[in-house]
């Protein structure tokens, strides 16, 4: 079992610790999303540059290609991709599920064709196990059934139970190995109702994971249903297990789940919004099409030390966005990635000091906000 240790607690919010089998990860964390083996624009330097301890694969993607025959030569992600900080894979089934007329769901598992080349799969419980195991991820998680939103009661019922049956399947399947070095973590769904929330984790909380994931969230619903299946959630997972939720989000999310008692995230949303052109800032997000910083000499972030802030000015920065020169997306994506990962440190020393909720004043305060009030 995974060795958790819960170091401090500000309020709800926690800051702990545990080990994998290629390093440490000091919680809360944000692991940038890797899907295919990189994570879009950088380089694994620039990756620990910016601080991350662990990066986000996806299983599915990297069954499909370049295959685990391939990875398997270079004995899994690490080495294949240069990178030898933890790595977490998803177990594909959010991908699969986003197929739509792709795939099909039985009790077996997902069976779909490749959006490459049309051949045809099943991803079963099992499979995505045997994939996750071959990637040599540390953290490996368990496939779920995805829900859409909105999605009636009977909808989210099934769900939940088939996501149970096969959480059971994937430890029976994970624990047969002999030899594993990686943690495998279930999934809570329940969709967007509170007492099918608390029953999932009942249920999967009795399988007895190394960690938890809260799955089902920012799937389209309001923020503020989002933020309240998160508050439901949380304290029902064990307080001597890491407590994961699942492709969330914006830095307010971060800190307002970070305040719940959230110990990791993951989202594409540094990477892809830098390639779109908007930057985070301790101000809030800026737009660097904006012609207003057509001749501006300053950095995105005068708070920032990043590669970027440090070297380049944001009419720079405009100037190539706007040529659509591919140092813009690197250079974009270097900053936001650096933020996310930072405010995320930020929070954990914060929680350290025990001044959680001063730092969350703050956070609000400089970008001109009030708290939202969620309850």
């Amino acid at each position: 079992m995974l060795d958790f240790n819960l170091i401090a607690q500000s309020g709800a919010a926690r800051a702990g610790e545990f080990s994998t089998a290629h390093g440490n990860i000091k919680t809360p964390v944000f692991m940038p999303v890797g899907t295919q083996a990189t994570v879009k624009a950088l380089t694994p330097e620039e990756l620990e540059a910016a601080g991350a301890q662990i990066i986000l694969s996806n299983t599915y993607h990297l069954y499909l290609r370049p295959g685990t025959d391939i990875i398997g030569r270079f004995d899994g992600l690490h080495r294949f991709m240069h990178w030898d900080r933890p790595i977490l894979t998803d177990s594909g089934g959010f991908q699969v599920f986003s197929l739509a007329k792709l795939r099909k769901l039985t009790e077996k598992g997902y069976r779909f064709q490749s959006h490459i080349d049309g051949s045809k799969h099943m991803l079963s419980p099992e499979t995505s196990i045997k994939v996750q195991i071959a990637l040599n991820s540390d953290i490996i998680m368990c496939l779920d059934q995805c829900l859409e939103h909105p999605a009636t009661r009977e909808q989210a019922v099934a769900a939940l139970e088939l996501t149970s049956r096969w959480a059971r399947r994937c430890k029976t399947f994970w624990e047969d190995r002999t030899g594993r070095r990686n943690h495998l973590f279930g999934i809570v769904q329940g969709g967007m109702f509170a007492d099918l929330r608390q029953r999932s984790a009942e249920e999967i909380t009795a399988i007895d994971f190394p960690g938890y994931a809260i799955g089902g969230l920012s799937v389209g619903e309001p923020k503020e249903l989002m933020m309240e299946m998160a508050a439901h959630t949380l304290p029902l997972l064990p307080a001597d297990r890491p407590r994961y939720i699942m492709g969330v989000g914006t830095p307010e999310d971060l800190v307002e789940l970070v305040g719940l008692g959230a110990d990791m995230f993951d989202c594409v949303m540094p990477t892809r919004n830098a390639r779109n052109g908007q930057l985070f800032t301790e101000q809030g997000t800026i737009n660097i099409c904006n012609a207003r910083f057509r001749d501006d000499t300053g950095p995105v972030d005068p708070a920032c030390d990043c590669y970027t802030c440090r070297h380049y000015s944001l009419a720079y920065l405009r100037h190539l966005y706007m040529a659509r020169e591919i140092l813009a997306y690197r250079l974009n994506t270097i900053h936001n990635v650096h933020y996310y990962v930072n405010l995320v440190k930020a929070m954990r020393e914060a929680i350290m000091a025990g001044t959680f909720k001063a730092f969350k004043d703050a956070f609000y305060a400089k970008r001109g906000k009030i708290e939202p009030a969620w309850f």
